[in-house]
């Protein structure tokens, strides 16, 4: 009878998720010191845009999704559904922003482009049911990554613009919906409607909205070749001056996009392919960039350019302070300088001083960067403070 009654109060204590659907645990380290969420309006479908071992390895490693569907329909938990995942980065939907407030982000193995598994269909649709049984999520607010992401105002848009991300876009297919079990989508985008953002890419907006009357849109590539009205920011967004984003010429010649200086000779019918996530290429919070958010550090962040709590991180992997620079180096400052304000230049690690000595409790906090010998940057809430390399520059909240 005590072991009965023993198993009927271990049942009780069992996670619900191992009760409804067959999902392995796989937490992030980061899951614990993740904070509640308040409420859960939307369900975000996302697609990892890579192959399942690196992608996991990223969002295990980051917190970046509440769950991960592999090919074979395996679904991972990686943060708790009830606390936040950084999922939904810079994003809006109906003029509410930071997303990752009120989400639950869940990655599916594959591309925006290609088909999802039949195992995949299957233990998404398991999954979505079950979330939206347990938050009252409406069918209209399971949306894609590619929906709410917006960008910054740039050298091609004066404004903020939807079109950053094709993230998830296969999800708003109709028929992909179906199959989901989902028959309710959003026909228009709201931010855009009411004046809150521009479109920046007319073929994506046609893709995730005009679905509604089923097109084949989302079964093959929103288009790489540079045209009329389509830029080289239209097809690689953030990435369209990395060293890993190739464009290929008409006339046969392949250069890297970190090499092109004049954006406006681009001759029509250049192939663009986007690389590979890369670390160097990773943004924080706050953090802007020169050629991308205007011309000069001036016409970006005014009277402060020249400030001592402005950082700036040079394409060769140089830092400067703002009040180490005079007005005409501020004024020539290359593409790709990478700009922090309201940030201490805290110094090195070295064998004697680690990060916790230069910025106390702030070392692991996402707004943190650690900027590696190699150029690399990490923020603080993805490091290993134990393992931090010497030579590392430390920059953390004024």
């Amino acid at each position: 009878m005590k072991s009965v009654t023993r198993l009927f109060i271990l049942m009780l204590f069992l996670p619900v998720e191992v009760l409804a659907v067959p999902i392995t645990g796989y937490f992030s380290p980061k899951n614990s010191g993740r904070p509640v969420r308040r409420r859960t309006d939307y369900i975000i479908l996302h697609t990892t845009e890579g192959a399942k071992e690196g992608s996991l390895r990223k969002l295990y490693r980051n917190g970046e999704a509440h769950y991960f569907i592999d090919e074979v329909g395996r679904i991972y938990n990686i943060i708790s559904r009830r606390r936040v995942a950084f999922h939904a980065g810079r994003s809006m939907w109906q003029g509410r922003t930071n997303l990752d407030d009120y989400s639950i982000g869940i990655e599916v193995v594959g591309y925006h482009n290609k088909p999802i598994t039949t195992a995949q269909y299957k233990a998404l649709k398991e999954l979505l049911s079950w979330l939206q049984g347990i938050y009252r999520v409406p069918d209209d607010k399971v949306l894609t990554h590619s929906m709410i992401a917006y960008g910054a105002p740039n050298r091609w848009h004066k404004k903020p613009h939807r079109g950053r991300k094709r993230c998830g876009m296969q999800f708003a297919q109709r028929s992909v919906r179906y199959k989901l079990g989902l028959s309710e989508q959003p026909l228009y985008d709201p931010d855009v409607k009411a004046g809150r953002l521009i479109i920046a890419d007319y073929q994506l907006a046609r893709a995730l909205y005009g679905s509604a009357q089923e097109t084949d849109t989302a079964s093959r590539s929103v288009g790489n070749v540079i045209a009329e009205g389509r830029s080289a920011w239209d097809i690689a967004g953030y990435k369209y001056n990395n060293p890993d984003t190739t464009y290929v010429f008409p006339d046969g010649r392949t250069v890297k996009g970190n090499t092109i200086k004049s954006w406006s000779s681009i001759p029509a019918g250049t192939t663009v392919t986007v690389g590979k996530y890369s670390a160097k290429e990773k943004t924080f919070p706050g953090m802007r960039m020169v050629g991308r958010d205007g011309k000069t550090a001036r016409d970006i962040i005014g009277d402060a350019s020249g400030s001592k709590t402005t950082i700036y991180l040079l394409p060769d992997g140089a830092v400067k302070r703002g009040d180490e620079l005079n007005v005409t180096n501020l004024d020539g400052l290359p593409e790709g300088t990478r700009v922090v304000t309201n940030y201490i230049y805290g110094g090195y690690i070295t064998s004697r001083r680690s990060a916790f000595d230069i910025c106390g409790p702030q070392w692991n906090a996402a707004t943190t960067f650690y900027v590696f010998a190699d150029g690399v940057m990490e923020s603080g809430d993805t490091v290993d403070e134990r393992q931090m390399p010497k030579n590392t520059l430390v920059l953390y909240r004024q």
